[in-house]
């Protein structure tokens, strides 16, 4: 049998430049959809790294899968994504999440899941790091994400969306107090407005993002489903409406928001202040575009770069 403690590489010699590096869980989504039954490559920051590659993005992602069929589900949408599977390193099974639809498209989730890193996983030379999700607040993994994101060199963008999953956390105010950590040592954050609610219940949108503000980031956001999306920083208050759409299901929105957020980033000018307002509602509308075009369409589908461009013109 395989050993599970691979290394993962800290270069990859002879490949494209990384613009992302993605760090955490990559599992399959098992949908009930109108009495059948689906298995689904799936998991945020997976969701996310394709959703980057898609745009054209050289992207690589940090995780785990097994050699099973789930695991081999997974790796046939990253290939097809041309997401780079260099650091994808090997467990015993693949994590599988159970998404059961309502009526008005959103999702809730029953999860079969572990997560760890190995100590000698580093992270290979790129622009922006992201991670998120289960894999950034889940033991033991948790750990060394944290390590990587304080240790990256300087002048790597670090983004971060908490993607809380109550169900899966056992200690309430350890999980938080990791949320904040990793919060103070990135770029950019952005979350749910079912996240806000859970991590400071009673706060208002705005409170919980000038909170988080707080901690360290340049700009903090906020999606709100139906309601838009709310970005601020230290200079600007960005709110935006959501856009006209005929919703199939919510699965995987917030992921493809957080690629388009991370995309509007890297395409910036880099002598732009990213904390104007015209640099805040350039992330903001990137945002809601490719979460939009990923609502209209069945699971966790976002746009390519192609669909994205005809969008927004």
């Amino acid at each position: 049998m395989p050993s599970t403690r691979t290394t993962v590489r800290s270069d990859l010699q002879g490949l494209p430049a990384l613009d992302v590096v993605v760090i955490g869980e990559s599992l399959v989504d098992v949908v009930e959809r109108n009495g059948r039954t689906e298995v689904l490559p799936g998991g945020s920051p997976l969701n996310v790294a394709v959703g980057l590659a898609r745009l054209g993005r050289e992207t690589a992602l940090v995780s785990r899968l097994a050699d099973d069929e789930n695991g081999r589900i997974v790796r046939r949408h990253l290939d097809e994504s041309h997401v780079r599977p260099d650091l994808i390193a090997l467990s015993s099974r693949t994590s599988s999440a159970r998404a059961t639809l309502a009526d008005d498209g959103s999702a809730t989730y029953h999860f079969d899941i572990t997560w760890e890193l190995d100590e000698t996983t580093a992270l290979p030379a790129c622009r922006l790091v992201h991670t998120g999700s289960i894999g950034s607040w889940m033991a033991p993994g948790t750990d060394r994400v944290h390590a990587l994101l304080a240790a990256r060199p300087t002048g790597v963008i670090a983004t971060f969306d908490p993607n809380i999953r109550p169900s899966l956390i056992d200690n309430r105010q350890a999980a938080v107090a990791r949320i904040e950590e990793l919060a103070s040592l990135v770029d950019l954050v952005k979350l749910s407005d079912e996240d806000a609610a859970w991590l400071y219940p009673k706060e208002s949108p705005e409170a919980v993002l000038r909170r988080l503000l707080d901690l360290g980031p340049a700009v903090a956001v906020m999606t709100q489903g139906g309601a838009g999306a709310l970005a601020l920083s230290a200079g600007a208050r960005v709110e935006l409406p959501a856009a006209t759409v005929d919703v199939v299901d919510t699965i995987g929105a917030g992921d493809a928001f957080m690629s388009g957020l991370i995309d509007a980033w890297l395409a910036a000018d880099p002598s732009v202040n990213r904390t104007s307002s015209a640099a805040v509602q350039a992330l903001l509308g990137r945002g809601m575009a490719t979460g939009a075009l990923t609502v209209a369409r069945a699971g966790a589908n976002p746009p390519w770069r192609h669909e994205l461009d005809a969008y927004d013109k």
